[in-house]
């Protein structure tokens, strides 16, 4: 064989294998550019304080503020008491929407409860993300089908999945009979049980909700339910006419529409621009955006108390997250933003309170993963007397924080900051 023969024959596959890695890398940009939100500079100028814009608010977020309502803040292991005791006591139907669940003491007694009220005619229907739940239980899972749940695992891997496989079902909520619902930050995890006590017992809250508003929440767990499994529900068992139990007036922000932010960033970033006396956050996962940053600073250069509590590194869960966050601690430091790490055990809880007025509660992290690309659920509750209780949460835990101070945090060494832009770089991602 002579040696342009030979060459020629090993051309051929050459060429082919590059122009199928092309095609493989022109599919990949065409999926993201087919999946991806806009991402604008978001940026708002409004002198009217945050209690009297609620319907405002709302309508950002495509949704519409509801009155009458009735809010109960459950923190901890506590929770799932409440939450057990409201799902056996259900009539007709029990909803379930949850990211993380594990096999484990918790799941054994949720599935228990969920399975005795499917026997009893309850029509069950439980949505678990595939990733998240990628350790459930089989025998729990075995078990709530085999009693007539129906158990759903929201983009499970499979080939008609591949250009959504990386958007997740962040989303914790429970709706029972459509009269009661749950939104939050709780896991189907052992971990959850207990009360923050030490490393092993994560710190978190939910609340329960009566009133109009359940019917929204009704409808956010409508969404990926029926994407998943073509059922739509209808009915007085699962939106029954809306009856005022409280005085409380709530939105709920979880719509993602293509050709804007997702809802839950406009919600967050928007109470920050309107804060004229004091922003309180508790977030296991925060990693702000420039222009998250700037509204910072600007809000301090109002006057703002802006404060954030977090974990640690050795407090959290994943510290890639953590260490990502630091990239910009500095940043932060000087617009006049006061950060504090909690380092005992992880602090989940998704809490966001404005002038003492106005308080943001749900699933949605401080991230582009929340902001952009997850399912989440966020509510705005405009209520002073849920926003001091939750003002009271911070103060409880932020008193046995360590607060990030700027000289010390600018001395920091050259592999801590190595680490921190490293993981900077997958903050989409993780």
């Amino acid at each position: 064989m002579s040696l342009a023969t030979l060459m020629d024959s090993t051309a051929v596959p050459i060429i082919i294998l590059a122009l199928l890695v092309l095609a493989v890398v022109l599919q990949g940009l065409v999926i993201w550019s087919i999946k991806r939100h806009k991402d604008p500079d978001l940026h708002i100028e409004c002198d009217a304080p945050i209690d009297k814009l609620t319907a405002s608010l709302a309508g950002l977020t495509l949704a519409t503020a509801i009155d009458g309502n009735t809010v109960e803040i459950h923190q901890n292991g506590a929770y799932f008491d409440v939450l057990i005791d409201e799902i056996g006591r259900a009539k007709h139907t029990v909803h379930f929407e949850t990211f993380l669940w594990k096999e484990g003491v918790l799941e054994h007694r949720l599935a228990n409860v969920l399975s005795k009220q499917a026997r009893a005619g309850v029509k069950v229907r439980v949505m678990v993300d595939a990733t998240g739940s990628s350790k459930m239980g089989k025998a729990a899972e075995r078990q709530m089908k085999d009693a007539g749940c129906k158990v759903i695992k929201y983009h499970h891997r499979h080939i008609q999945n591949i250009g959504v496989m990386n958007e997740r079902d962040h989303r914790k909520l429970v709706v029972i009979d459509g009269r009661v619902a749950f939104v939050g930050g709780h896991c189907i995890v052992d971990t959850w049980l207990g009360d923050a006590e030490d490393k092993s017992h994560v710190a978190d809250l939910s609340v329960r909700l009566t009133g109009p508003i359940v019917n929204v929440v009704q409808s956010a767990f409508s969404e990926n339910w029926a994407g998943e499994t073509g059922e739509l529900f209808l009915g007085a068992s699962v939106f029954p006419d809306p009856q005022r139990t409280g005085d409380v007036t709530i939105h709920a922000a979880y719509v993602k529409p293509e050709n804007s932010a997702p809802a839950v960033k406009i919600l967050h970033h928007t109470a920050i621009c309107l804060a004229r006396e004091r922003i309180w956050i508790q977030n296991p996962y925060f990693i702000p955006e420039p222009d998250a940053i700037d509204a910072f600073g600007a809000a301090v250069k109002r006057g703002v108390d802006v404060r954030v509590m977090m974990p640690s590194t050795g407090g959290s869960d994943n510290p890639m997250v953590q260490h990502a966050g630091h990239r910009n601690f500095e940043k932060l430091l000087r617009c006049g933003v006061r950060l504090f790490e909690y380092p005992h055990t992880l602090l989940h809880q998704k809490v966001m309170t404005v002038d003492g007025a106005w308080s943001a509660i749900g699933s949605t992290n401080f991230d582009d993963r929340s902001f952009e690309t997850n399912d989440e659920i966020s509510l705005g509750i405009s209520d002073r007397a849920t926003a001091q209780q939750l003002d009271a949460i911070f103060e409880k835990y932020v008193s046995r924080c360590n607060e990030i101070k700027l000289d010390a945090w600018s001395k920091r060494g050259l592999g801590h900051r190595l680490i921190d832009n490293m993981y900077y770089l997958l903050n989409e991602m993780l």
